[in-house]
């Protein structure tokens, strides 16, 4: 079953102490790469994480963010008594100094002095970090669940495009080969006058030379062995998205060999409905291309 490679799922949660929400998100990538954006004070965090998506993905580039906000309790603020005396200290040693240099400083009010950093305490409890983690983990798993299945289900909606787009590209194969079959007698003809002016205006020609040398052009513009190979493209691609596990690279290896025969067909056309099968073919082959490289 054909997998995406871009994905997005989300979730939040909260208890007594915290709320938390998770966030999954992936986009094309060469290879594997998680990324994770968590939470440093809740420890463990991260090899639980990653745990979770061994074996889910093949490709993609993977970021996992987790935001967590505490909650405020209920307890009142306290004034720090050491902040208070390390405040009131330097004051005072601060309104001496000025007063022996003559200057004179406006008088502080105890709201300036309780508004400082680190004056007032929290009554708030900080929350159980193990407690934390093991509630911010329990809504992993299903999240995971839940990203795996919008990838499978993108898959499945490109694996239709790309079957649709095999066809199109089958029928301008056989339209390509109808073209071919329709050129013979003209190519016969064109050949045969080119033989003969070439006899009558070629004294003490080798004969057999000149046979040797028409059917090297008849050899290179013969479209047979492109034709078949990419018929058997189509249905090498065909097998790949009948496939379990990832087919992404293999199926962006045959782009190329499919796009390499439209091109050596383009340029043996040498027929005007040939010449627009190939081009058609090309159209195809690069639209197939661009949803192949959403696929895991």
């Amino acid at each position: 079953m054909v997998q995406s490679m871009t994905g997005f799922a989300s979730a939040q949660g909260a208890d007594a102490h915290a709320a938390w929400a998770w966030e999954i998100r992936s986009v094309n990538g060469k290879g594997v790469d998680v990324r994770l954006r968590l939470p440093d004070w809740i420890e463990g965090l991260e090899p639980d994480v990653r745990a979770a998506f061994q074996g889910r993905i093949a490709r993609g580039s993977v970021t996992v963010s987790l935001k967590v906000t505490t909650k405020e309790g209920s307890g009142a603020a306290t004034l720090d008594p050491e902040a208070l005396d390390a405040v009131l200290d330097a004051m005072a040693r601060i309104e001496a100094e000025a007063m022996a240099r003559g200057i004179s400083l406006a008088p502080s009010t105890a709201a300036e002095i309780v508004g400082l950093r680190g004056m007032l305490t929290s009554g708030q409890e900080a929350p159980d970090t193990a407690t934390l983690r093991e509630a911010v983990m329990a809504d992993l798993p299903p999240l995971v669940e839940a990203f795996v299945a919008m990838r499978a289900e993108e898959g499945a909606a490109i694996a239709a495009l790309l079957d649709a787009q095999l066809a199109e590209i089958a029928a301008l194969v056989e339209t390509a080969r109808a073209a071919a079959i329709a050129r013979e007698g003209e190519q016969r003809e064109r050949l045969r006058q080119q033989l003969e002016r070439v006899t009558q205006n070629a004294d003490g020609a080798d004969p057999d030379r000149v046979a040797q040398e028409l059917a090297l052009i008849v050899v290179k513009s013969d479209i047979t062995e492109e034709i078949d190979r990419l018929t058997a493209h189509v249905d090498a691609a065909r097998r790949l998205l009948a496939e379990d596990g990832p087919v992404g690279r293999k199926l962006d290896f045959l782009m190329q060999e499919f796009n390499r025969e439209a091109n050596t067909l383009c340029s043996k056309a040498g027929s005007a409905p040939l010449t627009e099968a190939g081009l058609g073919l090309k159209t195809v082959i690069d639209r197939m291309r661009e949803q192949v490289q959403n696929v895991e």
